[in-house]
């Protein structure tokens, strides 16, 4: 039985269920290699991460300032005065105690003294002839920062799945890790389809364009941290279409296509990854992108994207990168997504969800107010470059007026 299998060719498919059939269908397919930390960064960790120290190893003060035993010195109004004994470096120990009515100069990661159990920040004291005077009203405790009160020794502090940003390799490195067990890097074969297309930079003959789609979808590739091989222009001929696509499935995690999964004359894909595998030609209930195949040649998973430029990036984004994501061993996380005003008027039939591009500018109240680019059509790439993200339209919604909240997704959350 076919996983993929739909309602029906006629029976459009909601996007929440396609990306439901994704997080059904599809695992991990890469496996883990050990990298240093410095080469980590975007890569997707493979085994967990286990604390050996405490972090702070010992007690240490938070601040630059004074350190003293909250019980220890005599009252004088507002302040305490302490006789200064010592002097505590980061990176030192105090060699003694600190006992009844003294205090040390400490500094910002030092370790706390035996006898001290607060410490006064230097702006608030006053040192005087080889003493100090300190806030009498400071409670017991403050500005000392307790050991293990980051990380306890033996506490898990990173999980697999996670895409490692500047903070989980900043942690790792604070519990003593030089190097990472991460998923290799996804390996993914582009290819366009048409005899339209022509590569940029070479002659462009009468009735043909030049290929944007292979870019734009390669630079969505690699920004999630896979390894793209780009493997050109497939003409609209059957016979190359399948020699091309069953060789890059032979050394591929992922194929990915643009163009040619449609049911027009000359649109060989869908058929052609039918016969070498299997394939779902998804009629999502979707604008822009509603042609999307997804299935698998051989037993290598297969995307097929709309040709229009607009559509093969937006149905990337909200079907692609979730696939990859998933493939490349990674924790199922939505694409962060917020509310603002409609800054516009808009009206569509119910029965397709719709993701407008829009602008966000800064309204008169200060809430960011979104702003639909004017054109809808799928082959204006500009209107993706002067967009900052997608308002996202329900698709028994009619109607968007202006003042009405609607959701928001960021481009920066949906190429990353």
């Amino acid at each position: 039985m076919d996983c993929f299998a739909g309602p029906g060719p006629a029976a459009p498919l909601p996007l929440d269920e396609a990306l439901a059939r994704v997080q059904r269908t599809y695992g991990a397919v890469t496996e883990p290699e050990e990298v240093p930390l410095r080469a980590a960064l975007g890569r997707i960790l493979a085994e967990p991460v286990t604390a050996t120290v405490n972090v702070p190893p010992v007690a240490v003060s938070a601040m630059d300032g004074w350190g003293f035993g909250k019980a220890n010195g005599a009252e004088s109004g507002d302040f305490r005065r302490l006789a200064v004994v010592g002097r505590v470096p980061a990176g030192s120990v105090f060699p003694g105690t600190v006992g009844p009515g003294e205090a040390v100069r400490i500094f910002t990661g030092a370790p706390i003294p035996a006898g001290v159990d607060t410490v006064a920040m230097q702006e608030d004291c006053r040192a005087e002839d080889g003493a100090v005077l300190v806030p009498a009203a400071l409670k017991r405790g403050a500005n000392i920062r307790d050991a293990g009160e980051d990380m306890t020794a033996g506490s898990v502090v990173l999980t697999p799945g996670l895409r490692l940003r500047a903070q989980e390799i900043g942690l790792a490195a604070a519990v003593g890790r030089s190097s990472l067990s991460v998923r290799k890097r996804l390996r993914v074969v582009l290819f366009s389809t048409g005899d339209e297309l022509r590569e940029p930079g070479t002659d462009k003959p009468e009735g043909t364009i030049y290929d944007a789609n292979r870019y734009t979808l390669a630079a969505q590739l690699d920004a999630l941290g896979a390894e793209v091989r780009d493997l050109g222009i497939l003409p609209d001929k059957p016979d190359v279409t399948r020699a091309a696509l069953a060789d890059a499935a032979a050394t591929a995690d992922l194929v990915v296509t643009s163009g040619g999964a449609s049911v027009g004359e000359e649109d060989h894909v869908k058929a052609v990854v039918g016969e070498l595998g299997s394939v779902d030609l998804w009629k999502l209930a979707l604008k822009p992108g509603k042609p999307l195949a997804l299935g698998r040649i051989g037993t290598t998973p297969f995307l097929g994207l709309p040709g229009n430029p607009v559509s093969a990036m937006v149905t990337f984004m909200l079907v692609g990168r979730p696939l990859v994501l998933r493939l490349s061993g990674a924790e199922s996380a939505p694409a962060p997504r917020c509310l603002v005003v409609a800054g516009f008027e808009f009206r569509k039939k119910p029965g397709r969800r719709e993701f407008l591009r829009a602008r966000l500018a800064t309204g008169p109240d200060g809430r960011p107010v979104a702003h639909k680019f004017p054109s809808d059509s799928s082959g204006v790439l500009t209107s993706m470059v002067e967009a900052d993200g997608l308002v996202d339209m329900p698709a028994d919604a009619t109607t968007i007026r202006d003042g009405d909240m609607v959701e928001f997704l960021p481009f920066t959350g949906l190429f990353a």
